[in-house]
């Protein structure tokens, strides 16, 4: 982590002379660029700042320097000072190739800045940026933007307007030919029928009623997912509901992810309980049970033109699923299970992706364990999914070194299924909220609105910045899952509260949330 400066090893950064318009930006000065390269210059700050200029609105050039502890070699960019500040230290780089152009960095901060980020600008087209996530651990993360150069120049710049203490780190740019985005941003939207026909309201941000569903679409939402129950007390998230629903998604221009539970109720690392109607079945029968039951949904929204677009075979499966037989304690078994809906999935549509789904997204070692073992079974699949809840899960670090890890280990794309925060703590019901104490919260992350739209905001920038394009993208848990009475956790049971109102998308005034302007970023 950093700590202030000793001035041993620092090498301070000026802003490169500014004729006739000191006060004025220096990337605002075309005439600058004419002496600029295609390619960064000591883009990992081993020659101190050398190829780099600063400037600063606040006058503290000096806030920005080169010190030692690098990412990859000796030396790092720091912006820091003990009163506020604000520093931008930038290149301009000329005679490029137009086209699309990937900026990577490698980044650490304090958090708490009004803002911090990487951006590609002036450019010929609209500037790109990427905020710095908080990494209190002091763990590097990898952060990406890209841009569209048009007019054969652009600058990459590095800015903080920070408070008095706070600091980034900087580091290994590169700047090559490429694109980023995500091609999936989602929303699990299972309790939305059944929240609107108990009372439930959604509004824009502006307060107007609306759809839900629409509400989210209109902020870039572009995928909803669906939860199937095979027979579940309530009468929701069966397949009539499924089919309904996806109807309604497909409407709004939207793709369609199923998520199969193989249960009657919730599905989960703790908890595979086999649907009711299964209970007495032989492994066998089971694994027949499985793929007439993912056929039987699958064909039924094919048949009314809502074809899946992706398909998970089961819930966070990190055990296995329809236990006992279907336990990871026999591999075998699990995979002929997992083979059994895989099949089916295909039979209905070849181009429909099959996922794979488990829990605890940091945990490098249980996703090599587990995927080690599938794919030593023969079980092929398209996509690694995986549930991402920093108070549960660990640090951004660990999800990313996980998704590098897994995504290149295994040759697959990977995606965040499930993720969601705070917007604050108290309950909006009678029922104790799954996160309601500070103790809980994640560092750097308030429970509040800005601070879930930085949690989606960073947990989205890690997705992004997967190797080789393999980052397919991320989906909101639950986000119209607020507080209405008979909408609560247990299906069997119309007087259960839930526990998730304050980490959904729309707040307790029942209006859209910041987080939710994410879904159309890139």
């Amino acid at each position: 982590m950093h700590a202030p400066p000793r001035g041993t090893f620092r090498t301070l950064l000026r802003a490169a002379a500014l004729p006739v318009l000191g006060a004025l930006l220096v990337t605002a000065l075309p005439g600058q660029q004419a002496h600029a390269a295609s390619t960064l210059t000591n883009p990992g700050f081993e020659s101190g700042t050398s190829g780099w200029s600063t400037y600063s609105a606040t006058g503290q050039e000096s806030a920005a320097y080169a010190e030692a502890g690098g990412h990859g070699g000796s030396s790092r960019l720091a912006h820091w000072s003990s009163t506020a500040y604000k520093a931008e230290t930038y290149q301009y780089l000329s005679g490029l190739t137009n086209g699309n152009y990937r900026l990577s960095a490698w980044v650490r901060s304090s958090g708490g800045q009004n803002s911090a980020y990487l951006a590609l600008r002036n450019c010929g087209s609209p500037e790109q940026r990427t905020d710095l996530p908080p990494t209190p651990n002091g763990q590097w993360i990898r952060l990406v933007t890209s841009v569209r150069v048009t007019g054969g120049q652009c600058t990459v710049s590095i800015n903080s307007d920070a408070k008095a203490g706070n600091w980034l780190n900087v580091d290994d740019l590169t700047f090559t030919p490429g694109t980023t985005g995500l091609p999936v941003k989602g929303v699990d939207v299972s309790t939305l029928r059944k929240s609107e026909d108990l009372g439930g309201v959604y509004r824009t941000s502006g307060g107007t009623p609306g759809d839900g569903l629409a509400i989210l679409k209109s902020a870039g939402a572009n995928y909803g997912r669906l939860k199937v129950w095979v027979n579940p007390a309530d009468g929701y998230n069966n397949k009539a509901r499924v089919l309904e629903a996806a109807k309604r998604i497909k409407g709004q221009g939207m793709k369609l992810l199923v998520d199969f539970h193989y249960s009657d109720t919730w599905a989960d690392p703790g908890a595979q309980t086999k649907p009711a109607a299964w209970a007495s079945h032989s492994y066998s029968r089971l694994t027949t049970d499985v793929y007439d039951h993912t056929y039987d949904v699958l064909s039924a929204l094919k048949a009314q033109g809502t074809t899946a677009d992706m398909v998970q075979i089961g819930n966070e499966i990190n055990t296995g699923l329809l236990w006992p037989e279907g336990s990871t304690d026999d591999w075998s078994r699990t995979a002929g299970l997992l083979k059994s809906g895989i099949s089916a999935a295909k039979a209905v549509s070849s181009s429909t992706q099959t996922a794979l789904h488990l829990a605890h997204g940091g945990d490098n070692s249980l996703y090599r364990w587990w995927f080690d073992n599938a794919t030593a079974q023969g079980v092929n699949f398209d996509v690694i999914a995986l549930s991402f809840y920093g108070y549960w899960h660990g640090p951004l670090s660990g999800l990313q070194a996980n998704l590098d890890d897994i995504s290149a280990r295994y040759g697959k794309p990977v995606m965040v299924a499930e993720t969601a925060y705070a917007f604050r703590l108290d309950s909006d019901d009678s029922h104790e909220n799954i996160i309601d104490t500070t103790g809980e919260l994640i560092s750097g992350y308030p429970a509040s609105p800005a601070g879930q739209a930085a949690w989606l905001r960073d947990v989205m920038n890690v997705v992004e910045a997967v190797p080789n394009g393999r980052g397919l993208g991320v989906v909101y848990w639950e986000p119209t899952w607020t507080a209405v009475p008979g909408n609560g956790w247990d299906p069997a049971d119309p007087s259960s509260g839930n526990g998730w109102e304050n980490e959904a998308l729309f707040g307790y005034d029942d209006r859209l949330l910041p987080a939710a302007n994410w879904f159309g970023h890139r």
